[in-house]
């Protein structure tokens, strides 16, 4: 009787990989990535396109690895799994690079300098945005899912007001609103009434106020000439009117507006 002849053993089963989902991320990496295949178990490196990933998951029965994709340049790579069993045949992962943003439009477009003022950009790739109005962050409170809306509060302005960019920062790039944004100075606010209040055309007038500067004066809708403005006084001289008639002063701004009483012309 013959004795059997001893056979070899069988080499363990080597890795397979089927599909990495999702199989695509961007540049910077930092996103998790699950591999699925056969004979994963026990995995010990995960080279994307030879850059090293950090494990964070095994499935015990070896059908999946979780890893942490690592930084790569845009593109195309392959990945691979090492078991004690061997390296896996590659699949395709991509880095693509984010798209740079496309603010449109803010609104509203002007506001107070104190700032608090809510907006909304509109355009497009927003998502993961910071927001800088005249050099300032302003409050980001969030974006659409589509990245075509996003949200926030507008931090305070340069106290003198006036235009202002408005920028947009995301890992994708950096662009501007067209158009900025406006900080408005307060709204003036008047002490008293014109001086006098009864007069002819062509004498000079005196306002007593606050955030007067930059003022116009309309006796009725003609506006005054010569205003000048030094601090809390602004000074100038009564347009043409009508003899009797008497007419509301208004002292307009940046800010605002604010009646200064009434003007009888004699």
């Amino acid at each position: 009787m013959s004795t059997p002849t001893p056979q070899a053993a069988l080499p363990p089963f080597g890795p397979t990989l089927i599909a990495a989902l999702p199989n695509s991320g961007p540049p910077g990496g930092g996103n998790t990535v699950t591999l699925i295949g056969l004979g994963l178990a026990g995995a010990t490196s995960v080279l994307f396109g030879g850059a090293t990933a950090t494990i964070v998951g095994q499935d015990p029965l070896g059908l999946t690895v979780t890893v942490v994709a690592p930084a790569h340049a845009a593109g195309t790579v392959q990945v691979t799994v090492t078991t004690g069993s061997g390296t896996s045949n590659p699949v395709s992962y991509t880095y693509v690079a984010p798209v740079p943003p496309v603010p449109a439009t803010i609104t509203p477009n002007a506001g107070p300098i104190a700032g608090g003022t809510s907006f909304v950009i509109a355009g497009s790739h927003l998502q993961n945005a910071t927001v800088t109005i005249g050099g300032n962050a302003a409050t980001v409170v969030g974006t659409d899912p589509t990245g075509t809306m996003l949200l926030g509060v507008t931090p305070a302005g340069p106290a003198a007001g006036g235009n202002v960019p408005v920028v947009v920062t995301t890992p994708g790039g950096t662009a501007s609103v067209p158009g900025g944004f406006t900080y408005l100075p307060p709204a003036p606010t008047i002490t008293g009434t014109v001086t006098p209040a009864t007069a002819s055309a062509g004498a000079t007038f005196t306002v007593v106020g606050t955030n007067l500067a930059g003022a116009t004066v309309l006796f009725g809708a003609a506006p005054a000439t010569s205003v000048v403005v030094n601090g809390t006084v602004l000074t100038g001289v009564v347009p043409p009117g009508t003899a009797g008639s008497t007419v509301q002063v208004t002292v307009q701004t940046a800010g605002g507006s604010a009646s200064a009483g009434t003007f009888t012309y004699v």
